[in-house]
């Protein structure tokens, strides 16, 4: 069973979990990049991703829909500013398709895909507008939420 690993933020606007996956980074990378495999590990349970479109290179935008239990959509808008395949990703909310600034940026998320041995340090680094961004951010469950993810991630990349 993988661990999760909180590492000191840089700042008080940010937050990170890191994670040693059990599965190659190439698959772990492919998991953030091919939409129908996001789609099985997006949202944590029993949340659903019933709709992911990606355009995985910097200016690509991504659209993601979170469903909750009870049948809501959340629907998640954003643009690639970054892509190093099987390295790395940086996309925000700030902007949504061809660069359209969104109408409240909340955060710009950076991805890393490291090897160790045959598994992958996977970090997740989300910096926030601001301090109240990141408390509400906190206060929504992140460490759970994304730690939780982090584990559907992991079951995904060993089945492919």
């Amino acid at each position: 069973m993988s661990v999760v690993t909180e590492i000191k933020a840089a700042d008080d606007r940010e937050l990170v979990i890191t994670r040693l996956i059990d599965a190659p980074r190439e698959l772990v990378y492919r998991c953030w990049t091919d939409a129908e495999l996001l789609k099985k590990w997006f949202a944590p349970s029993p949340w659903t991703t019933p709709e992911a479109r990606l355009d995985v290179r910097a200016g690509g935008a991504n659209r993601i829909v979170m469903r909750s239990p009870e049948g809501e959509d959340y629907p998640n808008l954003g643009v690639y500013l970054e892509v190093v395949p099987n390295e790395k990703l940086v996309f925000t909310d700030a902007f949504t398709d061809a660069w359209a600034p969104s109408d409240k940026p909340f955060m710009v998320v950076t991805i890393t895909f490291e090897d160790v041995g045959a598994k992958t340090r996977y970090t997740a680094r989300v910096r926030h507008w601001s301090v109240e961004d990141r408390e509400v951010h906190e206060k929504m469950g992140f460490h759970q939420g994304w730690g939780q993810c982090a584990s559907q991630l992991e079951g995904t990349a060993r089945q492919l």
